[in-house]
């Protein structure tokens, strides 16, 4: 059976809202981190057989195709497809499952993975916002099917947040809590330079700019989103900007570029759960992923799973029994912010280059997305 491998992975650093990246044209985000891949590779950017990009939100400047658009922005040859993928929050992590799995089936040998997005530019939901002026308030509203299933009651991220801290029983101290963590663990991570070296800087922005000082008393003083509730903006990813590639290669490629990988895939898949509940598939994604491996959870090493909401993540670790210490180590989308379309290969650049600083073998990387979907990655460190 041949593998799949990363070679090099990079991101640009997060800009939050109306930061340094906000003014970035998405499609040159997301050249900045294809020719940041391609140079530190070595590569010739004619054998890519494919760019896969995440993107949400596919509208204005992420419209047409962003995958093919900044591809060509970074000046590569125009005989080099690419193709662009909305799996929500998990849109770059199934851009490398797409990606693993040309390359697994034999019909790839050099594959471009990542994702880009601007928030800033295009806030969230914009889609949803401009399919109003064609008659739809809701994805779902109209779909005899859906209302025949789900009826007409709230769909939405924020109440699913609510409805995990109420069903698992997390107070919003705990959530608090876990959000003061993030933030601490981020600027911990930041001031020992363990970003270094997947950051590729745009201009003037070097750094993360979503990690700040805070405090549970400050947090405590904030108004919950939803009266009697317990999250408040505190306990949520940050909006921001930024961009995130990885390349992926064949056995047959390695040998033939001189390439060195950094790490294979171990394992890829994704599940679904709840639509309503919308958040808790990394659950049964990560019940399933270690099932097909075999391994156990105190095989892994490290964890990333993304920090939409803090209950998605203690929800996680009560049911997986994960140790919170392999967790989200350097600070998560609470403290370092949510790009959406380029969250996945974000996370998988930090949980490569986490592995190489501490010498874990196995890392999982889990992404909840909107449908109750979620993907679960294993890699290996090599």
């Amino acid at each position: 059976m041949t593998e799949a491998y990363i070679v090099d992975a990079v991101r640009t650093p997060v800009g939050k809202k109306n930061g340094g990246l906000a003014g970035v044209h998405p499609a040159d985000l997301g050249a900045h981190v294809i020719r940041a891949i391609v140079e530190r590779t070595g590569i010739d950017p004619s054998a890519v057989d494919d760019v896969v990009f995440g993107c949400v939100d596919a509208i204005g400047g992420q419209a047409g195709n962003i995958a093919r658009t900044a591809w060509l922005a970074a000046g590569y040859p125009e005989a080099v497809p690419g193709v662009t993928v909305d799996r929500q929050c998990g849109s770059s992590q199934q851009a490398v499952h797409f990606g693993a799995q040309a390359i697994l089936s034999g019909t790839a040998d050099l594959i471009v993975a990542g994702g880009v997005q601007n928030m800033s530019q295009i806030p969230i939901a914009s889609a949803m916002v401009v399919g109003q002026q064609y008659g739809f308030d809701t994805p779902f509203g109209g779909s005899t099917g859906w209302t025949e299933r789900y009826g007409d009651q709230e769909v939405s991220q924020f109440r699913g947040a609510e409805l995990i801290a109420e069903k698992w029983g997390i107070s919003r101290e705990e959530l608090e809590r876990w959000a003061l963590r993030s933030h601490e663990r981020a600027r911990t991570a930041i001031a020992e330079g363990r970003f270094d070296r997947e950051i590729v800087p745009v201009g003037a922005v070097t750094t993360d700019e979503g990690p700040r000082e805070t405090s549970l008393e400050k947090m405590a003083s904030l108004q919950p989103l939803a009266e009697g509730g317990r999250l408040t903006a505190a306990v949520a990813s940050q909006i921001s900007d930024g961009a995130s590639a990885l390349l992926l290669a064949s056995p047959e490629a390695v040998e033939r570029f001189g390439l060195k990988p950094r790490a294979r895939i171990h394992h890829l898949s994704a599940r679904g759960a709840d639509p309503i509940f919308m958040l808790t598939a990394p659950i049964p994604a990560t019940q399933y992923a270690l099932e097909k491996t075999g391994l156990s959870i105190d095989d892994i090493d490290l964890v990333e799973i993304n920090e939409a909401f803090a209950p998605v993540v203690l929800a996680w670790i009560k049911e997986i029994g994960a140790d919170p210490a392999k967790v989200n180590v350097n600070g998560g989308a609470i403290a370092l912010g949510h790009p959406l379309g380029a969250t996945g290969t974000k996370l998988m650049a930090t949980l490569l280059n986490e592995l190489e600083r501490t010498g874990g073998r196995y890392g999982l990387q889990t992404v909840c997305e909107g449908g109750g979907t979620a993907n679960a990655t294993i890699i290996e460190r090599l």
